[in-house]
């Protein structure tokens, strides 16, 4: 008769065989390799492009349970940049962005679902020119592990979305310029650095 210490040393081994899955990891966005690109069409004349820097916000990400993971970010208003100055400028005023009053945007996750291979859903509430939408984005994970260069964890994403600007009151010129607004954001961030020993 077999000891039944044998299936239970074979039980032991193979639990030790099996990857080690990292609980989920809170990361603070890098700013300087963050951006959030928006682009619109004007009148469907050309496409123009913007973008948001200086994001900050935090995410908290398990890759083994996605489920477990958040997002949390903050867009300054002010920081909106096409190229074109005088552009920046209409856009950040009240007929637009209203920057004044509406300082910052953020979105806060609600969900987020695995959707194949490095890609995820992830649900949440935008809040832009004081109003509050779902909005989903699309995203890909393009790296989690250590730094190349500090050593410390790291993660960084991309994200689509497109989203109806006067959904949230930035309705200006509209049906004229289209309503659609495609957002694509990549995201770089890291996580807190090993204690010295």
């Amino acid at each position: 008769m077999p000891s039944i210490r044998t299936p239970l040393l074979a039980l032991a081994l193979a639990t030790l065989s099996l990857p080690a899955f990292a609980a989920t990891v809170p990361y603070e966005v890098d700013a300087r390799h963050t951006q959030v690109l928006f682009t619109y069409s004007h009148f469907g004349l050309s496409n123009i492009t913007g973008r948001f820097g200086d994001v900050s916000g935090t995410i908290a990400f398990d890759a083994a349970n996605p489920a477990a993971s958040s997002v949390n970010v903050t867009i300054p208003i002010d920081s909106l940049s096409t190229g074109v100055p005088k552009l920046d400028d209409h856009m950040k005023s009240a007929d637009m962005f209203d920057a004044a009053q509406f300082p910052t945007a953020t979105f806060t996750s609600t969900s987020v679902t695995a959707a194949g291979k490095d890609k995820l859903k992830i649900a949440g509430k935008l809040t832009l020119h004081g109003v509050t939408h779902a909005v989903v984005l699309d995203a890909t994970t393009n790296f989690v592990g250590p730094h190349p260069m500090s050593k410390a964890p790291a993660a960084g994403f991309d994200a689509t979305a497109t989203i109806k600007r006067s959904d949230f009151g930035v309705d200006y010129m509209a049906p004229g310029v289209p309503d659609d607004v495609h957002i694509r954001i990549t995201l770089e961030a890291k996580g807190p650095k090993a204690e010295a020993k």
